[in-house]
């Protein structure tokens, strides 16, 4: 049968070199290859220290910030029975693996260097997977999941990575624990998934940009969704934020533009990367069929982020002479922790995940729009051992737009959680009421429906929960212990009596 649009040319086997001809090929910062080692036995690429076989190659990466290098061996390295090191710095350690081959990256190719080595174990296809990728600070998992919806509804098989985890055409495969995967598991999931998926949607974390965990993959197309203050813990200044972010443009073939709907990412983009091709769109009017239908698309951000997507889709189908279906936004559905909403009578519950001043200064401007006539109650947290800085910025934001505040727990991890809550207190002089603190999350919640309840019936009522969303988990002393703000949402309405049919009513 010859190729055709539904039956394409199958693509080009990929060129596997050995693992000793892609370790030649590398310029190494420095190297040690003991006498002994057989770089033909080498077998399998691992990021996991305790994933490893005595044939393995692990690549594993140092973090400014991390542990010391004493620690690292003692935690990692010391009993690990990997044949071949690969770093991206000397460590102090060097000397205690004496019998095991050592390779150090440059730095600033560490990415690469990891991408050239994976050509060793998983090959990519000569020219099968198509690849979108979206950054920004927040958005970036709706809009993938609304270019996941857009591009299946034209046929295409499409394979997803994010903060939700890993799926095949919307099927739900295994939570990565990631935003943006290491690299060597990425290329491990792309092998594992060649057959099945010929379209990658990824979203592109700061933190995977500039720890080079997207190295090798060129884009063909590639979004930027907003811009504002976070992850300083780890970047330290927002200038430096800004430029992982920027390193996407490395990403995209000569000529192919980032996409994004913030005039604000577009001009300092135009400021600092003079020459980089930038388009910037516009978010689609909010026709009423479509609010009707999709009510989530009423929030400005959402149809901001339906534009990004649509974009992207164009750019993904032109490479296939596919087409999307007329109205394509009927193709999408509400995304899990994202204004997820619950409603009973006057009463709407809004499950969200957002954890930063500007998300939830976005999420509560979008329910003061939407409810113009509701009191408006927030209940929130700030995460512990992570920017300090946004916690009064957060609290701050929740005071400007709500009429009652709960601060409570989310995520405190080695933190005492009330001294998070104090943090978060400090910018919320401001508030039209004295915040409540309750720090367990459940008993706040409980609280917060207890209000709902005896509040006049006659007055509407929108309760925020913000900060968790999808997420699962409370992140306490080192264990991740189930909790689910929506489990908890349906716990408090079977309490009240109240029937739930599921979020946004349906």
């Amino acid at each position: 049968m010859p190729p055709s649009a539904d039956h394409p040319r199958p693509p080009s086997p990929p060129r596997r070199p050995s693992p000793a001809e892609a370790l030649r090929g590398i310029d190494w910062a420095w190297q040690r290859l003991p006498a002994g080692l057989d770089l033909g036995a080498l077998t399998d690429i691992q990021w996991r220290a305790d994933a490893c076989t005595p044939n393995s190659v692990l690549c594993f990466q140092c973090h400014d910030a991390g542990p010391s290098d004493a620690e690292l061996y003692r935690r990692y390295l010391a009993d690990s029975p990997f044949a071949l090191l690969v770093t991206n710095r000397r460590m102090d350690c060097f000397d205690a693996l004496g019998h095991k081959g050592i390779c150090v990256a440059r730095p600033e190719a560490y990415g690469d260097t990891v991408a050239r080595l994976c050509d060793a174990f998983h090959p990519l296809p000569a020219g099968h997977w198509r690849i979108a990728a979206v950054t920004g600070t927040n958005g970036k998992t709706t809009t993938v999941k609304y270019l996941e919806a857009l591009l299946r509804a034209a046929g295409e098989r499409v394979l997803t990575v994010g903060t939700l985890g890993l799926a095949l055409n919307g099927v739900d495969q295994v939570i990565t624990g990631f935003t943006s995967p290491p690299l060597v598991e990425l290329r491990r999931l792309l092998a594992d998934y060649q057959d099945r998926a010929d379209v990658l949607v990824t979203e592109a974390s700061s933190h995977a940009l500039h720890q080079g965990r997207l190295g090798g993959l060129a884009f063909d197309a590639a979004g930027w969704t907003n811009f504002s203050l976070d992850h300083l813990d780890y970047h330290g200044t927002e200038a430096a934020y800004f430029a992982a972010k920027a390193a996407i443009l490395d990403h995209l073939p000569a000529g192919v533009p980032l996409v994004t709907t913030s005039a604000d990412v577009a001009a300092r983009l135009g400021r600092e990367h003079p020459g980089a091709p930038v388009e910037l769109i516009a978010p689609p009017a909010a026709e009423p069929v479509m609010l009707r239908t999709r009510p989530f698309l009423a929030l400005g951000y959402n149809r901001a982020n339906y534009a990004l997507a649509l974009a992207l889709a164009g750019r993904i189908l032109a490479l296939s002479a596919k087409r999307l279906p007329p109205a394509p936004w009927r193709a999408l559905a509400a995304v899990d922790g994202r204004f997820e909403t619950f409603v009973h009578s006057n009463r709407t519950v809004v499950v969200d995940f957002a954890h930063t001043p500007d998300a939830l200064e976005n999420v509560l401007t979008a329910i003061r729009a939407a409810f113009p006539h509701a009191r408006v109650t927030t209940l929130f947290g700030c995460g512990g051992d992570r920017d300090r800085g946004k916690r009064p910025l957060m609290g701050a934001a929740v005071c400007r737009h709500s009429d009652h505040a709960i601060v409570t727990s989310d995520n405190p991890r080695f933190e005492d959680p009330q001294a998070i809550i104090d943090a978060t207190l400090a910018g919320m002089s401001g508030c039209a009421a004295a915040p409540e603190t309750i720090v367990d999350r459940a008993a706040a919640i409980r609280h917060l429906f207890d209000r709902l309840a005896t509040a006049p019936a006659d007055e509407p009522q929108v309760a925020l929960i913000a900060g968790k969303g999808h997420e699962r988990y409370i992140d306490r002393k080192g264990a991740k212990t189930y909790f689910s703000d929506q489990d908890e949402v349906a716990r408090n309405f079977a309490h009240l009596g109240w029937p739930l049919t599921g979020p946004d009513g349906a």
